[in-house]
């Protein structure tokens, strides 16, 4: 077990917890991580890139001129690549570009990125995300407080609504529900923040 302080919105400790060492506490692999990235990426391409094939040129399908006697090179046809608006040939086509990757490697890859946050001392905990109101200039304050500019919030089975209202608005700040948690974006952040019950909910969903 790893123990770890609780803080508050208010960057005040209130408590400690601790951490598995089989989710937070594992060597960093760069490896798995560049797979599960290079994984998520690829998933969110769109893919809708196409250039227009022969098949799709509209024109004559007859032949040119014949086939010999000419004095110039043989065609089959005006809307070969060769000629003015003619096709492209070997152009990208509407695809899907992402592929499969085994279940147990994008759950290390998740625990990999954790435990390089904590072993960065770039992850925190806190005991919620509950505010009293969604006003953006409270959760500048309270950001201010902890000393985060660039960070990403993530929070139980859902993410306080207050909360989500407040930091809207403000860039460079994230918020996601547990389940929403991935490598890239753990990655992507300065510093990464989880509430006690996105630590219950990781570590039950990793174990």
């Amino acid at each position: 077990m790893i123990k770890c302080d609780i803080i508050s919105l208010e960057n005040k400790k209130v408590g400690q917890i601790e951490l598995s060492s089989e989710v937070f506490g594992l060597p960093v692999r760069r490896d798995i991580l560049t797979r599960v990235v290079n994984w998520q990426l690829a998933k969110r391409r769109a893919g809708t890139h196409k250039t227009r094939g022969i098949s799709d040129i509209s024109g004559t399908t007859r032949k040119p001129w014949k086939q010999k006697g000419t004095g110039r090179a043989r065609q089959g046809s005006l809307r070969s690549p060769q000629f003015r608006g003619g096709a492209v040939i070997f152009g990208p086509v509407v695809r899907d570009h992402g592929y499969s990757l085994q279940k147990k490697v994008r759950r290390l890859g998740l625990m990999t990125a954790l435990s390089s946050k904590l072993a960065e001392g770039k992850l925190f905990i806190i005991d919620s995300l509950e505010q009293n109101s969604s006003k953006t200039q409270d959760a500048v304050k309270n950001l201010e407080k902890l000393g985060v500019t660039k960070a990403l919030f993530v929070d139980g089975i859902e993410v306080n609504k207050n909360f989500a209202l407040a930091t809207r608005n403000i860039p460079y700040i994230d918020v996601l529900p547990q389940q929403g948690l991935n490598v890239y974006d753990i990655l992507r952040c300065e510093t990464l923040i989880l509430t006690k019950a996105a630590v219950e909910s990781i570590e039950q969903r990793l174990k």
